[in-house]
């Protein structure tokens, strides 16, 4: 039997690089998959190679910059699926703007997007797992939520913030609600390739024992672990899947 046979998956950020792995992965276990993406294009490519594979999914655009986008979202699972197991918070914006050059717009997008709609989407979420007894939300911070990165300050705020929220959710939504989180640390996506890619984070690969960077598809596998009963004893953790950098 697939691991996630007949849950109900919504993963944030899902139209590119982990979201978009981690849905397909998902999907390939069995999960009925809720894609959201600020592209309707990638959104619909994505949906149409799960339903190719044989699996299940529908899409929203939305714009996580929104808040109302978690309303949205919620609303689109539950009108196509009528429930909610699992909750990926995935979707992140990078900030590379100097704490001094920073302004309060740009501060408050990313808040919002990284960290703001998490916390909007697990209440709308974790109000429906509470009364089937069973559910599970991941949230993707960052290795850059345990340390500070030189001119990333909203970044590493929203970052450090996950990883609170993280810990605060799995304390108050227990028993029924397994609340955990990723801290990934330089994994293939558009948003490293737009920094400029393996060169931007030689460094990190230096450090890492294992000399490269992650790929999607293995932040799709330690979120596998945490949505299913494998990890039914683990709560309030945050996993890094970083390669080592700080071992």
């Amino acid at each position: 039997m697939k691991q996630l046979e007949g849950k109900v998956a919504i993963i944030t950020g899902s139209t590119s690089g982990m979201g978009r792995d981690t849905a397909y992965r998902f999907a390939e276990e069995g999960a009925k998959v809720v894609v959201t993406g600020r592209s309707e294009e990638r959104a619909k490519a994505v949906v149409e190679k799960i339903k190719a594979s044989g699996g299940e999914a529908v899409y929203v655009t939305a714009d996580m910059s929104d808040l109302s986008s978690a309303q949205k979202i919620f609303d689109a699972a539950m009108n196509a699926y009528g429930t909610v197991d699992i909750l990926i918070n995935n979707a992140g914006q990078l900030s590379l703007t100097h704490f001094l050059e920073l302004t309060l717009e740009e501060w408050t997008r990313i808040l919002n997007v990284n960290l703001t709609m998490a916390f909007l989407l697990g209440q709308l979420c974790a109000k429906v797992m509470k009364e089937k007894g069973k559910g599970h939300i991941i949230n993707i911070a960052s290795i850059a939520g345990t340390s500070a990165r030189w001119g990333a300050t909203a970044y590493c705020t929203s970052k450090h913030a996950m990883v609170g929220l993280t810990k605060a959710m799995a304390r108050e939504l227990g028993p029924e609600i397994h609340v955990n989180g990723i801290l990934p640390g330089a994994i293939h996506t558009a948003m490293l390739d737009s920094v400029g890619g393996e060169a931007a984070v030689g460094g990190m690969i230096e450090m890492s024992p294992l000399k490269r960077i992650g790929q999607g598809s293995e932040i799709a596998s330690a979120c596998l672990f945490l949505a299913t009963d494998e990890s039914s004893f683990i709560t309030g953790q945050l996993i890094r899947v970083d390669g080592g950098v700080d071992c």
